[in-house]
């Protein structure tokens, strides 16, 4: 039976690249999965399709643009074809033109899905790369303190790692009646603690004198509902 959502193919993927040493993490920047060697600059962009088809590859082509190491990752029956004409090695073929690499992922009935790299991306090409977009990621790939999103979701909230530092910051004023700024600051180290209390995205704090703040009852249940972030070790 064909996969019910493209989140499948996550879990598989990133056990592949896991194991060729890759630190990997999801729904980073609208990329589905980012895949990085620690110690390293560069990285990995993979998007997961339910089927190959020509949104994916425009999705692709854009990623370039960040990275000169994209695939694109789609559930895989070799012995059938895609569509009445073309075959898998017809994609490969297209996908090495466009050097986007392309990962097919088999799943059973009785046994863990495989994953097969049906062709690498080019690498070493010349492109010209938004190195603002491309640092932005990597910022947010590091800052993440773990993984806690899966890949090829849509209409959830994800654990950003602005989210992260919020939860960080509810979970210090949870213990406490109420905290200056500098405070936070100081105990957190964190420069960004001053916008995040000031703008309240998530509606968690709030101010009880100039510079100084306490949690809701709204932060109160944010730390209940992602207390397996807030107490990692």
């Amino acid at each position: 039976m064909p996969i019910k959502n493209e989140t499948e193919l996550y879990s598989p993927v990133k056990a592949y690249f896991e194991k060729q040493g890759y630190e990997v993490k999801s729904e980073i920047k609208n990329c589905d999965l980012i895949a990085m060697i620690p110690g390293e600059t560069t990285y990995t962009i993979v998007e997961l399709k339910k089927t190959f088809n020509l949104q994916l590859l425009f999705q692709a082509i854009e990623r370039l643009k960040l990275s000169e190491s994209v695939y694109v990752a789609v559930e895989y029956h070799p012995k059938k074809k895609l569509g009445s004409y073309f075959s898998w090695k017809d994609a490969a073929n297209l996908c090495q033109k466009l050097n986007i690499g392309l990962i097919g992922v088999q799943f059973y009935k009785s046994k863990k899905p495989a994953v097969d790299i049906l062709c690498r991306p080019g690498i070493g090409l010349n492109r010209t790369r938004s190195s603002k977009r491309s640092q932005s990621i990597r910022n947010e790939f590091e800052q993440r303190s773990g993984d806690y999103n899966i890949g090829g979701s849509s209409r959830t909230k994800l654990i950003t790692a602005y989210r992260e530092r919020s939860l960080r910051c509810a979970a210090l004023l949870s213990q406490q009646d109420s905290m200056t700024v500098r405070e936070l600051r100081e105990h957190l180290q964190d420069p960004t603690i001053a916008l995040i209390l000031q703008k309240n995205y998530y509606g968690w704090f709030e101010r009880i004198a100039k510079g100084r703040y306490t949690i809701n009852a709204l932060g109160q249940q944010a730390l209940i509902l992602y207390a397996h972030i807030v107490q990692k070790p």
